[in-house]
């Protein structure tokens, strides 16, 4: 029996290491667990965690503060973030950078660099050639870029979550305006990407709020849809969204709540800054006339006194909105000279007046796009902190005609808690309850090209068509696809803006170019030439609106099909090796799919880029189909025997002939794709 029991002992120390093993492999998982969420507002950002015993918590700064001033002060050798860069900003006003989010991916030209300019005259912008935008040029050793002074921000809410969260972070969520367009959201993740972040999903503020309150109302949700329109004032700008609650069945997960953009309306322009600025411009003629016959400088000409009167200005909006008047004193403005001067909320009202007129405008634009009228609104929140400027309520109840405005969310932090769920939605390591999220498209998007044809036999032309990919308030992610069907040799197309009539001149110069990019296709002749006797099915271009909102080009194919001839038993059998092939590398559907509304299994629609022969060109049929799995671009793709699998026009299709079946096998060649300005 001793013999015995010796000879299972080192057994027994094999399991024991196997289970110390896997126990530092578990611990070595959980100090990777924790995902984290950054709203990024024009004037503060608030992060929120997510990690195993800690659901949804905003994280605390330095100062023990739940919000953080989003300004980074530059110096030779430091850096200054936050509260403590705020402090600087008064020393040091032009190393000290505020707002410049709204440069973000920006050319030199756009209006809004100018109007950067005139409201913060002590930075200096200097034009940087290769890519068209501006640097800020802190010294003559020392520029950065929009992006770079981001991305520092971006590590530094890392740097906060990573203390509180007792570990490291890598994965993220970020809120972005719902207004930015493609080049202001690469910007975005080009900046996370030198934070060293990995973006989960850059999510749009609004649509962060909006899953925020259906989250903690859940209860509230049933089959009947139910319309909030959100009013979010912010720092910077406005933005008013129209969501459509309702229960809704999925495939994974049976009935399940679900929220759905309807409409969006946005003013660039309108926020508490520009109160603040117009309210510091008022202080300094104050000043100024205090002064007057002192022979002294106008005190809009130093820096460091603008940089005071810009903290006071916020200070006194704060304040008149909940009192009738307040005395503004700053001791040692200039020349060390104190300044004390009494502002009453009608003063500040007149000032502001033509901003206020704006407040409605929001609001049509997104009943104009949801296609709907103020009585099917049921209720109207208030989100951002320049909402509580009690004028603003006033206009806003008249222009939406309800007894009152909902107050009940917390308007700070309700888009930062909305984009944490949607981290750990989107994380593997969390589990939490669907929530069905449909966001819709701003800027429709299309797919430009010309061809020649033949009106009159021997006459030939060009024509310019043009074909819509992602139409405006139409849902994302989504995958489509457009064939080219009358090309046989290499052709560019371009892809662009479509129509962007809802917005005023103003914002169309603001807005920037039309044109996203020019892609040149090469090796199509060479295709044709490779499989001369089979028959062209088109070049199919495969284009991905990410959860992001960021368009990318997968790929680009050139079909062919030709026919081959198999017994009826050989074929038999291919089929049945091909569909347990396809289900075992991800052909069928999972049961434990993604069930958060941006991860369900995305539709891929087909857009013929041509159309009849009696009409070439002009109709446009969208096929659905189911999305596949992208295939790697440097070797073309087996043929399929499933037919309902595989894209129209690869379908194989059968045709019996005796003893013999013929089935149409495709051939895919991938083309040389050339970007420029993407």
């Amino acid at each position: 029996m001793a013999d015995k029991v010796r000879r299972q002992r080192p057994r027994r120390r094999v399991c024991w290491a196997l289970v110390a093993v896997l126990l530092a492999d578990l611990l070595a998982l959980s100090d990777t667990l924790a995902v984290m969420s950054v709203d990024l507002g024009s004037e503060s950002m608030k992060v929120a965690i997510v990690k195993p015993g800690v659901p949804m918590e905003i994280v605390l700064n330095k100062e023990s503060r739940r919000k953080t001033p989003v300004i980074v002060t530059l110096k030779e050798n430091e850096r200054f973030f936050g509260d403590s860069a705020a402090s600087m900003a008064i020393k040091n006003p032009k190393a000290t950078l505020r707002y410049f989010q709204h440069l973000l991916g920006k050319q030199a030209d756009n209006p809004h660099v100018a109007l950067y300019q005139a409201r913060f005259p002590e930075h200096e912008l200097t034009f940087d050639p290769q890519r068209q935008t501006v640097h800020f040029q802190i010294s003559s050793q020392l520029q950065f870029s929009p992006e770079e002074v981001l991305g520092m921000v971006l590590n530094y809410s890392r740097s906060l979550a990573e203390d509180f969260a007792e570990q490291p972070i890598k994965d993220a969520v970020i809120t972005v305006p719902v207004f930015f367009n493609q080049a202001e959201r690469r910007a975005v993740l080009q900046a996370a990407r030198m934070a060293g972040l990995k973006v989960l999903q850059l999510i749009n503020d609004n649509t962060a709020t909006a899953l925020s309150y259906g989250v903690f109302r859940r209860k509230d949700i049933n089959t009947t849809a139910q319309n909030i329109m959100f009013y979010d004032m912010g720092s910077g700008s406005t933005v008013c969204t129209i969501v459509t609650y309702q229960m809704v069945k999925t495939k994974e997960a049976g009935m399940q709540p679900q929220l759905q953009i309807r409409g969006v309306g946005f003013d660039r322009t309108l926020g508490g800054l520009e109160m603040e600025l117009r309210l510091r411009e008022r202080l300094a003629g104050l000043f100024n006339e205090q002064r007057k016959g002192q022979r002294a400088k106008d005190v809009r000409e130093n820096p460091r006194a603008m940089a005071k009167l810009l903290r006071e200005a916020n200070r006194l909006k704060t304040v008149l909105s909940a009192n009738a008047d307040h005395m503004a004193q700053i001791e040692g403005l200039m020349d060390d000279v104190d300044f004390k001067a009494k502002v009453t909320r009608v003063e500040f009202e007149e000032l502001c007046a033509d901003l206020f007129e704006r407040v409605p405008g929001p609001v049509q634009q997104a009943l104009q796009s949801a296609e709907m009228s103020l009585d099917e609104i049921e209720q109207v929140i208030l989100v951002g902190g320049a909402t509580r400027v009690p004028r603003v309520q006033e206009v806003l109840l008249k222009a939406v005609g309800k007894e009152e405005l909902g107050k009940n969310i917390n308007a700070d932090e309700a888009a930062a808690m909305g984009a944490v769920y949607q981290a750990a939605a989107l994380s593997k390591a969390f589990k939490v309850k669907p929530f069905v999220v449909r966001d819709a498209v701003v800027y429709p998007i299309l797919v430009e090209f010309t061809r020649e044809v033949e009106e009159e036999p021997g006459i030939h032309s060009l024509k310019h068509n043009k074909r819509v990919l992602f139409s405006r308030m139409g849902p994302y992610p989504q995958r489509k696809v457009i064939t080219f069907n009358r090309y046989s040799h290499d052709f560019n197309f371009h892809i662009n803006y479509g129509d962007l009539g809802f917005l005023g001149p103003e914002d169309l110069r603001v807005f920037g170019s039309q044109n996203l990019t020019t892609v040149k296709l090469k090796g199509v002749g060479d295709s044709f030439k490779k499989y001369p006797d089979y028959e062209s099915k088109g070049i199919k271009a495969h284009f991905n609106l990410d959860e992001s909102g960021v368009l990318s080009l997968d790929r680009v194919e050139s079909v062919f099909e030709t026919l081959v001839e198999d017994s009826a038993e050989e074929e038999s059998t291919l089929t049945k090796l091909g569909n347990t092939i396809s289900s075992l590398f991800g052909g069928g559907t999972t049961p434990d799919a993604k069930e958060n509304g941006t991860d369900t299994v995305q539709e891929e629609e087909e857009s013929p880029a041509e159309g009849s022969k009696d009409e070439p060109g002009e109709q446009v049929e969208l096929k659905e189909e189911a999305e596949a799995p992208v295939e790697d671009g440097s070797q073309p793709p087996p043929p399929e025997p499933k037919g309902d699998a595989t894209p129209e026009g690869e379908k194989a299709t059968e045709k019996e002939n005796g003893d013999k079946s013929e089935a149409q096998k495709p051939v895919v060649c991938r083309a040389s794709v050339t970007r420029f300005g993407f």
